[in-house]
């Protein structure tokens, strides 16, 4: 099995779920020092979560320029970016500007989003989105920002936006543009999800399903991949995975529990999240997702204690990992 890589989501959102906001480790900076201590912890990348108003959080691609600033290995990434919220021209720019001041670290974690409460679909309408066309507009944004990444004079008559004789400037450093790692999920949504992904994306990020399910997941796209004549090989396969690592599995459950409510609002996937448990069943779930093909995992902790989750992962899990020779951090 090839080794994953190891990602980190950034608490951008969890800074301002705890009892006391100013405490010290809930502040903005805090996040910008764990991103700097992750790096020297090992992890590969660092990943931002986005919402506008229905989960409130640092911008994601704002964070991602200002963490660039204070790391020079890992790579950034948003996880998951709601594209279809935002102007596709305005996107395109924002993300080749963090490429370029991150020397080309950047990946977009882009998905369509929920709807499954009134604070969700009151987000797309604050935006001026009709929640029922996100998907439609999520394929119209990819495939619009590929082109303004790589070609000069861009135009584009589209349902949702019109772009005439564009160029953007400065390109990403990146070859290609941003790599776009589209979300897709085998319990919800339909085909179309896998079609887009197929298609237009540099790769898929899965979140909630089992690693039974984020293989069929794979499958799909790949297959989707295949018919439009691409190589499905060249897709790249990251899972984002939410944990909460303690001995006392009952502590770490209500604590994780807490923190999902107070982070959606509800519960809404229940118990496929996790494991909330120790490190060894922590090694165990993610050697799991790495056997189901995911070449990066990028990890959430579900607590008010961010650094001390870290701290421990990368101290006991990590080892438990290397020790069974599972991969290599």
């Amino acid at each position: 099995m090839t080794a994953p890589r190891l990602g980190l989501l950034l608490p951008t959102r969890g800074l301002l779920l705890g009892e006391n906001r100013r405490n010290e480790g809930t502040s903005p900076a805090s996040v910008l020092d764990l991103a700097e201590r992750a790096e020297t912890l090992g992890f590969d990348s660092l990943w931002a979560g986005d919402s506008l108003v229905a989960k409130p959080r640092l911008e994601p691609l704002a964070t991602l320029a200002a963490v660039a600033g204070r790391t020079t290995r890992v790579r950034l990434g948003t996880a998951i970016l709601l594209a279809p919220l935002r102007q596709p021209v305005l996107l395109a720019q924002t993300a080749a500007a963090v490429d370029v001041i991150s020397g080309g670290r950047l990946d977009l974690g882009a998905g369509v989003g929920g709807a499954f409460n009134e604070a969700q679909r009151n987000e797309w309408l604050a935006a001026g989105v009709d929640p029922k066309e996100r998907g439609a507009r999520m394929t119209e944004i990819v495939r619009l920002c590929k082109r303004l990444w790589t070609e000069v004079g861009v135009t584009h008559e589209g349902r949702f936006h019109t772009v005439r004789d564009a160029t953007l400037d400065p390109k990403p450093l990146q070859r290609g543009g941003v790599p776009l790692l589209l979300a897709c999920h085998l319990a919800t949504g339909g085909d179309a999800q896998y079609r887009r992904a197929g298609r237009h994306a540099d790769g898929v990020i899965g979140i909630s399903d089992s690693p039974e399910d984020f293989a069929e997941v794979l499958r799909r796209v790949r297959g989707h991949a295949e018919e439009a004549g691409r190589d499905p090989d060249t897709l790249r396969a990251v899972f984002y995975v939410t944990v909460n690592i303690r001995d006392d599995e009952q502590a770490a459950i209500a604590e994780a529990d807490d923190f999902i409510r107070r982070y959606y609002g509800l519960n809404f996937w229940a118990d496929k999240w996790g494991p909330f448990a120790g490190p060894e069943a922590v090694a165990r779930r993610l050697a799991e997702y790495a056997e189901a093909g995911a070449q990066e995992i990028v990890v959430r902790f579900a607590s008010f204690d961010q650094p001390g989750q870290i701290e421990t992962f990368a101290r006991e899990v990590v080892s438990i990992i290397h020790n069974e020779q599972v991969t290599s951090f």
